[in-house]
């Protein structure tokens, strides 16, 4: 299926049922909401859907499933974040044949390359598939940054189409469009900083909030893009704290928790990581409590 790159890709979270099993049922829940809300393609396995922590068999069951329930209404796209060029590159192939339309991809994980060695990483992986690929440039999470200058030696590679534009500088968008024009789709990455990035230019949003408010983060979105920055900031407004979950250490408890009082998630997370407890708890679902109260009629 096509990847056009454009509009909002959630960052699901992955569902785990109280014995640390997946829960697609309850999967399959968020992504119909999703769907209806009108989102444009679904991100699988990423920091929000806790890839570190999934088994190769459980990648390959959350891929195939996804893949069916969509039924060809939005791309399916597999997260890669791999240490070693070769597995990075036997995901790859995994990922087609499980039936994904495209793959983001992280720089190596645990040791942080140089410029040669980062652009060696993506030239080898997204060489050795034909679907589409967007590097994923975080380099406050993951302490490597993609830079102009790596970019522009990554733009001869046909199937490197975008990127998902993390670095937390509203300034890059334009540099990026400054320096490449079109060549790149840019996808906001970091919640907090979605309305000042679309309205720079970004084509699309990378969203973690939006897996428990999906009609919420799909409006603004279609708002500045029809040019309604009135409504569209009001919306915004609404939505900065529950954003601001999205750029903390537990992001995953946060929005996982946010998913659960939308009615379409549970608070089960996968350890290292575990549920909210105490006062951190209290507080974070006051923020959750509040927002849902006074929910916008979009």
């Amino acid at each position: 299926m096509q990847v056009n790159w454009t509009g909002v890709y959630p960052a699901l979270t992955t569902k785990f049922d109280a014995n640390d099993q997946l829960d697609l049922p309850l999967f399959d829940k968020n992504l119909q909401a999703q769907l209806a809300a009108g989102v444009q393609g679904n991100i699988l396995g990423g920091t929000l859907g806790e890839a570190s922590t999934l088994t190769l068999d459980e990648k390959e069951r959350l891929v195939k499933f996804t893949v069916e329930k969509v039924a060809g209404k939005v791309p399916v796209i597999l997260n890669i974040a791999e240490g070693a060029t070769r597995e990075a590159i036997v995901q790859a192939g995994l990922a087609k044949d499980w039936g994904a339309s495209g793959l983001m991809l992280l720089p190596p994980m645990r040791y942080k390359p140089d410029h040669r060695e980062a652009v060696a990483y993506f030239k080898a992986i997204a060489g050795s598939t034909n679907l589409p690929v967007m590097i994923y440039n975080n380099p406050v999470d993951y302490k490597t940054e993609v830079t102009l200058d790596m970019f522009e030696e990554l733009k001869a590679i046909e199937n490197i189409q975008a990127v998902k534009e993390s670095t937390r500088d509203t300034t890059n968008v334009t540099r990026m469009k400054n320096r490449f024009g079109d060549r790149y789709k840019i996808l906001c990455g970091v919640d907090t900083l979605a309305f000042e990035e679309i309205c720079l230019g970004a084509d699309g949003w990378v969203a973690g909030l939006v897996c428990g408010f999906p009609k919420e983060t799909v409006a603004i979105f279609n708002l500045i893009r029809e040019g309604n920055l009135k409504k569209a900031l009001e919306i915004y407004r609404w939505f900065m704290p529950l954003l601001e979950l999205d750029i903390h250490p537990k992001l995953v408890q946060y929005i996982k928790l946010a998913e659960t009082e939308a009615g379409i998630g549970s608070e089960f997370v996968r350890s290292p990581r575990m549920p909210l407890e105490g006062d951190e708890r209290k507080i974070i679902l006051s923020v959750i409590q509040k927002a849902i109260a006074c929910r916008p009629t979009v």
